[in-house]
């Protein structure tokens, strides 16, 4: 029963990047906040490098990626694709398991594929130092190796919860030669004025990301870099499902359900796009999962509406499903997931009902994550943890129906800066931090009105 382990070759690496708005037939275009406008691409470029900015809007099928980058790639990909047969024998289920690990980078998750890729562009643009927030801190930690290996100067600013329960994560960034600071802060406008409403707030993405922004705005050396959500990043991530398409074929096999974990949805888009773009170019059936925490329940409980990226209103608008950008999310370890607004392009592809959505437990995840580290020896991220949770779901339901289907998860990083929160379910007191009516409206409450469709 030993695990089957399918690589590529360094020729394999893509040579471009999928531009997943043309899989899903465009996205509605980002709006001015004040004059409710399509955003110019000037006002674009002020936190952005113009190549971004020409990716972000464009309708062309896909992108080369350059040499430099690609070249940093082949550091680490192409990422393996295992056959989980120890977990497939754990649960006792006909269907076939697969995982593409990203854990193999050099900060353990997916996050450099388009950190480097954000690097090159803004160092050509005359950028000598990179700023971005961070969530749990695998954004950050891409980041602070972006810069160390284009010679950069890194600042990242990370939700205070995640900085108190990962303090390695902040180590690793610090290691690189970034500095990290804990967000809300004192250092910027929005964070004092957070911090002025409520001084024991525990951090949010969006808050982090209004912090990043000003930066950005009062440094201008300092480019600006997005971790997830955009367009553009969700390119740079289609390597991942590019290899998975290929190390399929080298495993004379195919999936019948692609799962992923949802958060921003750039690594969700990165696995699941390029298996959309044959299914829709006339080739095999296939079922897209987003799996996210019922603690931020973005796409199963949010509104699909034009919203800000940032809670402090500093980002343009951006059709999408969200839970409004004052949304402050329990203090789930996942913190990767803790984002309030998800990808144009994920919304959309659920929207028109390409993908689907379900919400998970953290408990119920993280007894997932243990039985994979058992049976696989990889402690995920407890991000993954959802989209393994995902998968073992669907993986019980093909033994009680009797029918052997194959199933791809994305397991987008490891886990072993996240050892607290497994600490913490071990022993038994790992909370579901689950989500109150109150608290999901109040940052309902927070969509711009009138609410734009």
């Amino acid at each position: 029963m030993d695990n089957i382990k399918y690589e590529l070759t360094e020729s394999d690496i893509p040579h471009t990047w999928y531009n997943p708005a043309y899989d899903v037939g465009g996205i509605a275009p980002i709006l001015d906040a004040a004059t409710r406008e399509p955003v110019s691409r000037e006002a674009l470029a002020r936190s952005m490098p113009p190549a971004l900015v020409e990716q972000e809007l464009s309708q062309e099928p896909e992108f080369e990626i350059p040499e430099p980058v690609r070249q940093l790639y082949a550091q680490w990909r192409s990422t393996p694709l295992f056959r989980a047969r120890r977990l497939e024998k754990a649960l006792d289920t006909p269907a076939r398991i697969y995982y593409k690990f990203e854990g193999v980078a050099p900060t353990g998750s997916f996050k450099p594929n388009t950190a480097l890729a954000q690097a090159y562009y803004n160092k050509l643009a005359g950028k000598t130092g990179l700023v971005g927030e961070t969530g749990a801190g695998q954004w950050g930690s891409a980041v602070a190796l972006a810069g160390a290996l284009f010679d950069m100067k890194t600042k990242v600013f990370m939700v205070r919860v995640s900085f108190e329960q990962k303090p390695y994560r902040r180590t690793l960034m610090e290691t690189y030669g970034s500095v990290c600071t804990a967000s809300p802060s004192t250092e910027t406008e929005s964070g004092l004025a957070v911090l002025a409403e409520r001084p024991d707030h525990p951090g949010s993405l969006g808050v982090a990301k209004s912090e990043a922004l000003q930066f950005a705005f009062a440094n201008p050396e300092y480019g600006y870099t997005r971790g997830s959500g955009l367009n553009h990043v969700c390119a740079h991530q289609s390597v991942i499902g590019q290899e998975a398409v290929k190390q399929f074929e080298l495993a004379d096999d195919y999936p019948d359900i692609v799962v992923g974990a949802a958060g921003g949805g750039s690594n969700l888009a990165g696995l699941a796009f390029p298996f959309l773009r044959k299914k829709l170019a006339g080739g095999r059936d296939v079922r897209l999962i987003a799996v996210e925490p019922a603690a931020c329940p973005t796409l199963t409980r949010g509104r699909i509406a034009y919203d800000h990226a940032d809670s402090a209103g500093l980002t343009p608008l951006f059709r999408m499903h969200t839970l409004g950008h004052k949304f402050i999310p329990p203090a789930v370890h996942a913190g990767g997931l803790r984002a309030h607004n998800i990808a144009q392009v994920v919304s959309r592809a659920v929207e028109d009902g390409l993908m689907e959505a379900v919400a998970v437990r953290q408990n119920d995840c993280f007894e997932a994550g243990v039985l994979f580290a058992r049976a696989e020896g990889i402690v995920p991220a407890p991000e993954s943890t959802h989209a393994i949770r995902g998968a073992v779901n669907e993986a019980l339901r093909c033994r009680e129906e009797g029918v052997g289907k194959t199933i791809l998860l994305g397991l987008s990083g490891h886990g072993d800066f996240d050892l607290v929160a497994y600490q913490k379910y071990l022993a038994g007191t790992l909370s579901d931090d689950a989500l109150s009516d109150e608290a999901l409206q109040d940052g309902l409450d927070s969509i711009p009105s009138p609410v734009l469709v």
